[in-house]
Formats: structure tokens, sequence, C-alpha cells
């Protein structure tokens, strides 16, 4: 696991932006954190990143945003809404196991959905625009962008 802290939203766009340089088809991004903590920002940033020319705001309410004019294609999913006793049989697993990058906020309402081979990426809240990152993968499809965000940020390591 690698930990860094972000100083405000450029800088939370910029590891979005770091992610996308090495993400690949059929990869799996899990984002966690309070509400506001800068999910959204983050996967802005990976859009942007891949191509997207659009503006990326939380499908809370939809759900699944898909973006397909990218490098890669990108789907977006918001889990939210999806907590216990809500019908989750609704296809995420075509875009979770799919042809794109896959990012997902809230993951926890659909462990059940979720393969092991994913990126977690939890983001804190530490004060003011201040974000603390906790990232890690047992997948090693993602070592190339544990080693990038090393290579920008002052990280510290934990095993």
């Amino acid at each position: 696991m690698i930990e860094f802290v972000t100083k405000d939203a450029l800088e939370t766009k910029k590891v979005g932006l770091i992610i996308a340089e090495a993400a690949f088809y059929n990869g799996l991004i899990l984002l966690t954190g309070d509400l506001g903590a800068g999910k959204t920002t983050l996967t802005g940033g990976i859009a942007n990143g891949l191509g997207v020319n659009e503006k990326i705001s939380s499908p809370t309410f939809n759900i699944l945003k898909c973006y397909f004019k990218a490098r890669i294609p990108l789907y977006h999913i918001d889990a939210y809404r999806l907590e216990e006793g809500t019908n989750k049989d609704i296809g995420l697993e075509e875009f979770i196991d799919g042809d794109g990058l896959c990012v997902i906020e809230w993951p926890s309402y659909i462990n059940e959905l979720i393969p092991n081979n994913y990126l977690s990426i939890n983001i804190e809240h530490v004060e003011g625009n201040v974000r603390r990152f906790k990232i890690e993968s047992k997948d090693n499809r993602w070592n190339k962008v544990i080693s990038l965000l090393k290579e920008e940020f002052i990280c510290t390591e934990s095993f």
C-alpha cells in the first residue's frame, strides 16, 4: 500500500491523470471515502486522462455513466443507491468485467459483484482541500500506476 496527500483539487485530478496514463482494458478501480472526499474529482481526472471531453459528475441517481469517446471506454458506477435490500440485478457485471476501465464509487454496496483484480483507492478529507490517498492492489497489472504515483508524490509505504 502507498499513502500520500494532495493539497487541492488540481492535485487530486493529477492523480487521476497519472492513473489514466497506465490504465488498461478490463481495469477495475474501487473508490472509497466519505461524501465530498474527492471520488468524483479523481474520476474526472481519470476521464480527462483517457480523453473524455465531457464534464464528469457523480452518477448517483443514474447509477452508471458510460463514456465511449475515450482511449479506453470509461464506466463510472456510483453504487450508493444500491444499499441493502435494493435489487442489484441490473446488469452491472457487464461493465465491471467489461471491455473498458470501470470506476466504482461506494463499492461496499455491491461487494458480491466485484472480482479480486482491482485497484483500491481510499480518499480521506484531512482539512480544507487536503486529501489523504491510500492506494493498494494485489493485481500486478496496477504496479505501473503505483510506480508512477510514487514518482510524482511523496509516498509512505506499508505492507
